[in-house]
């Protein structure tokens, strides 16, 4: 049987994504209302923001290990509505992300150029870049803050609260980018600097709505600042055993995107690094429904899991494979659809547009084999228990397959878009061992303890 007849599969897969997939979609349309506003200053402004953005994405990929981490281990433990166990990964979860936010901040608010000179020889996107940098670092701790405990709502089936937060920065983040990159209501126009500055704000807002509904008002987990305050040496043993391999993968996925963008940024043809940022914020856009959907699964395989219920978890594992391929063939065909009206949103050059279009031409291949391939060893293998196959995977094929083949294809002279290919070879390659991985189905596992096994 291909698809489930269990009706509570489906019911639970649309409660949990549209709530996670309408969350990725305002944070989606923030970066995008910065993008075209600072794309109105030109080529270089978009360039520097998008190069400054790096650690952001570093922060982001190292956050969302931990985050998996809490997602993977609190959802089974919530099969079994053990929310004192939850609230225990939680407060472990949430002191690693700080801890790492708190580094990054330190780090690039006293060295911006320096940190910005890794992906980019180009002095001036250096010094736009450094710019928005300096101000974007301080918001790391409450992006570190907020998203650990989103994780810990969607863990327990709550997933509505992320939308909400998502909305509402959405309001202010966009309000104080007109204000503030252009010099609207009486105040100087700041440019890059105003983005940041925004960026921030808003990023504060988002905690302090987040924090005032996990530990005022949510009656599931009913977490409390003592929680915080104390650990587990059982629970923290687990969190590092499962937790390691996951915040590894990310880190080796975070050393590609930013080798990826030091490939690119060093290609010397004009308009590919204002291109790079196009193409990567609507490729953001088109997997939008996929990172929800692919949420959902996670959530809903750990809580079969922890339940016991391996029999039922067979059977939705082939109902997910087949979902997930057919949302790449249509997100394929939406990349081309979008394209143009896209590139159109933005003031660039139209050496930057023609890269452009070549890239997003690249993605719309390569997202078939994303939607199947990542969603499937997010959602099944990884939240199922099987934790380390997918960093080992991921490893392999980043420092054996894409780095190598991109840079012999810079070293040869190819054209960018042939370079941005070899970036995204894995994409479709991979498919075929999450096919094979999938379908052995030995990547069930229990995570979780009884009270008294601690």
């Amino acid at each position: 049987m291909v698809f489930t007849r269990d009706k509570q599969f489906y019911k639970s897969l649309m409660t949990l994504a549209i709530p996670i997939a309408l969350q990725n979609l305002v944070t989606f349309s923030v970066g995008l209302a910065d993008n075209v506003m600072i794309g109105s200053l030109g080529d270089n402004a978009v360039s520097g923001v998008y190069m400054g953005n790096q650690i952001q994405t570093l922060l982001q990929v190292f956050s969302g290990g931990i985050e998996g981490a809490i997602l993977i281990l609190a959802a089974q433990y919530w099969g079994k509505r053990d929310t004192v166990s939850i609230c225990k990964i939680v407060s472990i979860g949430m002191r690693f992300s700080l801890a790492f936010g708190a580094l990054l901040t330190l780090v690039c608010t006293l060295f911006p150029a320096f940190v910005i000179s890794w992906f980019t020889n180009d002095p001036e996107i250096i010094r736009t870049g450094a710019e928005y940098l300096a101000v974007v670092a301080f918001s790391y701790l409450f992006f570190c803050l907020t998203q650990s405990l989103i994780a810990s709502m969607r863990s327990v089936e709550t997933a509505k609260i992320g939308f909400y937060v998502s909305l509402i920065s959405l309001v202010v983040n966009v309000g104080l980018n007109y204000v503030l990159i252009f010099g609207k209501l009486g105040l100087p126009a700041l440019g890059v600097r105003g983005a940041a500055i925004a960026t921030l704000i808003a990023r504060v807002v988002e905690s302090a709505i987040i924090v005032v509904y996990v530990f005022f008002i949510d009656r599931k987990l009913r977490l409390s600042l003592r929680d915080l305050l104390h650990s587990d040496r059982t629970l923290l043993r687990d969190f590092i055993k499962y937790g390691t391999p996951l915040i590894a993968g990310q880190i080796v996925w975070a050393a590609n995107m930013m080798s990826n963008s030091a490939i690119m940024g060093r290609q010397g043809v004009d308009g590919v690094v204002t291109a790079l940022s196009l193409a990567n914020t609507l490729n953001n856009l088109a997997y939008v429904v996929m990172n929800g959907m692919s949420g959902a699964v996670g959530i809903i395989t750990g809580k079969t899991i922890g339940a016991g219920e391996v029999g039922k978890m067979r059977e939705y594992a082939k109902t997910v494979q087949v979902i997930f391929l057919m949302l790449g063939v249509v997100t394929g065909g939406f990349l081309q659809l979008i394209k143009y009206p896209f590139i159109a949103l933005y003031n660039i050059s139209d050496a930057a547009i023609g890269q452009s279009v070549q890239f997003i031409n690249v993605l719309s291949v390569t997202s078939i084999g994303t939607c199947y391939q990542a969603a499937c060893l997010f959602g099944l293998v990884k939240s199922g228990g099987d934790i380390s196959f997918v960093f080992k995977n991921d490893t392999i094929f980043v420092f054996l397959v894409v780095l190598p083949s991109a840079i012999v294809a810079t070293v040869l002279g190819a054209a960018p878009w042939i370079v941005f290919a070899c970036l995204k070879c894995d994409q479709i390659l991979k498919c075929f061992v999450a096919f094979w991985k999938i379908n052995r189905f030995d990547w069930m596992k229990n995570l979780t303890r009884n009270a008294e096994g601690r």
